[in-house]
């Protein structure tokens, strides 16, 4: 029979492998932390910031590229997959259209656990012309949940 002290010191080390385990896959450094809301900030400004350049490209890489993307507007309402949101294309590359200038406020992110999902809180102005007309959002509650796909922070859904 081995020493009580050979197996209290044994259970302790089964116990801290374990913790350290547990906490790897829950928490990341406060570096890493702020590492993954500033790129989640890049994709919302991003989400907007696209049109002032007409930039599908940066605009198509940032959204969920699925039949589950879900995006709740005044107008045009509810969008549903990516297939039905890239059938705007037609309006915002207009030459009718022209983004002039947009400001995001009060952006309040939060990060999941495991730091694979977020969600966001902000108000926005987005200012823009439509065939030399004013057309924009002032003051828009925008909220919306991004997930971590690849790397890449993806918006899978938005409610204006």
């Amino acid at each position: 029979m081995k020493p009580i002290i050979y197996r209290k010191m044994h259970c302790l080390k089964r116990h801290l492998i374990f913790l350290v385990f547990l906490s790897a896959g829950c928490s990341f450094s406060q570096s890493d932390r702020k590492a993954e809301l500033a790129a989640v900030s890049a994709s919302i400004h991003d989400a907007i910031g696209w049109a002032k350049n007409k930039d599908f490209k940066l605009l198509y890489s940032i959204i969920a590229n699925d039949s589950n993307y879900l995006e709740v507007d005044p107008d045009p309402g509810i969008i549903r997959g990516f297939a039905q949101f890239k059938k705007n294309e037609a309006f915002w590359g207009s030459p009718d259209f022209k983004a002039v200038r947009y400001e995001i406020r009060d952006l309040k992110i939060s990060l999941s656990q495991k730091g694979d999902v977020a969600w966001y809180y902000c108000v926005l102005d987005d200012i823009n012309e439509w065939k030399g007309q004013p057309a924009s959002w002032m003051n828009t509650r925008w909220t919306g949940v991004l997930e971590k796909r690849e790397g890449r922070w993806i918006i899978s859904q938005m409610h204006f």
